[in-house]
């Protein structure tokens, strides 16, 4: 069993299931809901490839970083791994930048959420919603670890429902037992311009766009350091990254793929998942898609508070 590093000064408050749910809002970025489009009408169908390859990436990633979690749970993760076995040069490095990312996603992703929600109540400021999020999310991480778990838990729990539901009701209108639905099997896979119909180069620049998706999966290496069993809970967590990355990915993109055309009008601008409601004559799919996405950006604002607060508490002890 790991023991917790000198480094490790945070006290724990994370139970299983937070750590569980954790690691599956990792995997599920907010890129899936938004990124997507661009990434289809770039590669086609053969998406698909670049979610499977950027997939096979992370999980190869996480193995590694795996090993050296449970050897040593540490909230300083890959840049106290990396002070450690390369220099401090390098983890002072990695940590830092690691940092400053999220420091830059925090306002990206408020942004997008006040957008959202300056849509639906037009009278209140953008910038007015973007400061109480953060303002909100930043209390109640300051409180306790607890509540990010127990907030990230719930925040997850919407997301897993939203693309289970979404596999399924996709399921159904591909074996043609939707009674909506306009189309049905998986010719449009290879009716326009052929399965890859703009090259292998095409594939690779999606992987730019798909890696974007797999963004916090790391996060749960940081966040089972402050539970009880964080060796357990990592070992668990990565073990189950395969099956979530074939189900929350592959799946959905696959029903994607399989009812639109990846070069349908307006695909970039209306968003995939949208695109899809739409053709089935789901009411209401803007709006749906709205608060799946406010759910998704909010998740990824919580996490990239919690995030860089531990890494700038590691590197300050480094």
């Amino acid at each position: 069993m790991g023991q917790l590093s000198e480094s490790h000064a945070l006290g724990g408050g994370l139970k299983s299931r937070h750590v569980t749910m954790l690691s599956i809002a990792g995997v599920i970025g907010a890129s899936l809901f938004v990124g997507s489009s661009v990434a289809i009408a770039e590669a086609g169908p053969a998406v698909l490839l670049a979610y499977l390859f950027a997939g096979l990436l992370v999980v190869m990633i996480m193995r590694m970083l795996a090993e050296m979690a449970v050897a040593t749970p540490d909230t300083g993760s890959f840049s106290t791994y990396a002070d450690k076995a390369i220099g401090p040069w390098a983890g002072y490095t990695i940590g830092w930048l690691y940092w400053w990312f999220w420091v830059l996603v925090i306002p990206l992703e408020a942004n997008i959420a006040a957008i959202i929600l300056n849509s639906w109540i037009p009278g209140i400021p953008v910038w007015l919603f973007s400061l109480v999020i953060t303002l909100a999310l930043t209390g109640s991480n300051l409180l306790s670890v607890k509540n990010y778990g127990e907030f990230e838990f719930w925040l997850a729990l919407c997301k897993v429902i939203a693309i289970l539901a979404f596999i399924a009701l996709g399921a159904t209108a591909i074996s043609g037992f939707y009674p909506y639905a306009e189309v049905s099997g998986i010719s449009r896979l290879w009716d326009h311009g052929g399965f890859m119909p703009n090259g292998f180069g095409a594939v690779l620049s999606a992987m730019l766009i798909t890696m974007f998706s797999f963004m916090g999966a790391e996060i749960v290496t940081i966040a089972a350091a402050e539970s009880d069993t964080p060796d357990k809970h990592i070992v668990r967590a990565t073990n189950s990254v395969i099956w979530r990355i074939s189900i929350f990915y592959l799946c959905s993109i696959f029903v994607v793929v399989a009812l639109i055309p990846w070069n349908m009008p307006g695909l970039k601008s209306v968003g995939s998942y949208r695109s899809v409601l739409e053709l089935l004559h789901i009411p209401h799919a803007k709006f749906i898609m709205d608060c799946v996405i406010l759910l998704s950006v909010t998740s990824c604002l919580n996490s990239a508070l919690y995030t860089a607060s531990r890494m700038l508490c590691a590197c300050d002890n480094g």
